[in-house]
């Protein structure tokens, strides 16, 4: 047990001590007046002093007026203690036992309205999250991070609300181009794979890890990573990819190879107009088996006043009675 400020007890015991140190003086100096008084009054009063009844009596006073010094003491001490918040130390290790979704975007102009819905699907369930850690990262020639896994959802709406109206843009350079136009060329797709697997933390714990992964697969330039590359190395992270396409079908050889690489990583690709749509695939994410992420142990502290409570109700009630028998 702990005492949120100690003072106030060192405080109740040098009260306690100075009203001993009052009371005895005050008594020997009674003593002193009643003995005179007693000498003055009664001739011969030292044979009522020897009588057994007398003697009883003055030991039976002494013990309750003793036992009222005690019990005022210890309950000035007890509310000292109450004064001074007792607190109990506990240690807690947060545990997130719950599912890594990373989404992918693809923000070059072609992929504004995949993005757009996207970012309203996660949105919308947001509230049906229970413990899902989330991030987001962009990429056109070169990625973005724009918030790393997380569980806040406030941080998460706040931050996917603002990338959505980054898309409504007119003359102005919008928030979700900054940064991602420092690479030669555009839709730089293994690049913006293998940056969005490196956004998993805790590599060596086996979690359960997805990525929502929105992309045209339209390249323009020369990547550093190929897109098979990414998809080998998202598959050796234990990184599920699920991509979105919205030229799924059009293209056969583009697809065909947007469509080889998510499964590589024993996810699936699917058209932006197919039945399936993205709260779809956010149930099948959840659908795998969730495993625990231990969080650094952390010490709480709280207020355990309730035992000494109980302790201080008792002693003033026994002060109280042990003081009206002796009045009697």
């Amino acid at each position: 047990m702990a005492l949120a400020n100690p003072w106030v007890l060192f405080a109740a015991a040098a009260v306690v001590l100075i009203a001993v140190a009052i009371g005895l003086v005050l008594g020997l100096r009674r003593s002193s007046r009643g003995r005179a008084a007693d000498t003055a009054r009664i001739a011969r009063a030292e044979r009522l002093r020897t009588l057994p009844t007398f003697r009883q009596a003055l030991a039976r006073r002494a013990v309750a007026l003793s036992g009222i010094l005690a019990l005022g003491a210890v309950t000035a001490l007890v509310a000292g203690v109450v004064s001074a918040r007792p607190m109990s130390a506990q240690t807690v290790q947060p545990v997130n036992t719950s599912r890594d979704i990373m989404l992918c975007l693809d923000v070059s102009g072609s992929m504004t309205e995949v993005d757009v819905e996207v970012l309203t699907v996660f949105d919308e369930l947001l509230d049906g999250f229970e413990g899902e850690r989330i991030g987001l990262t962009i990429f056109n020639s070169s990625p973005v991070q724009i918030f790393p896994l997380t569980d806040d959802y406030d941080f998460i709406r706040e931050h996917l609300e603002s990338m959505t109206r980054s898309f409504d843009y007119g003359d102005q350079v919008p928030e979700h181009w900054l940064g991602t136009l420092n690479g030669d060329g555009a839709s730089l797709i293994g690049d913006g794979l293998a940056a969005c697997t490196m956004g998993f933390d805790h590599p060596d714990d086996d979690r359960s890890r997805s990525m929502i992964f929105a992309t045209d697969n339209e390249i323009n330039g020369a990547s550093i990573v190929t897109l098979d590359e990414a998809a080998a190395y998202a598959a050796s992270k234990g990184v599920r990819v699920f991509a979105l396409n919205p030229v799924q079908g059009k293209d056969a050889a583009v697809s065909a190879e947007l469509t080889a690489a998510a499964e590589a990583t024993g996810g699936a690709a699917f058209g932006l107009r197919d039945t399936t749509t993205v709260s779809d695939i956010v149930s099948q994410v959840q659908e795998q088996e969730a495993t625990e992420l231990r969080g650094e142990a952390q010490v709480v502290w709280t207020d355990t006043p309730d035992l000494w409570i109980a302790l201080l109700s008792i002693c003033l009630l026994a002060f109280v009675v042990v003081l009206w028998r002796v009045r009697l």
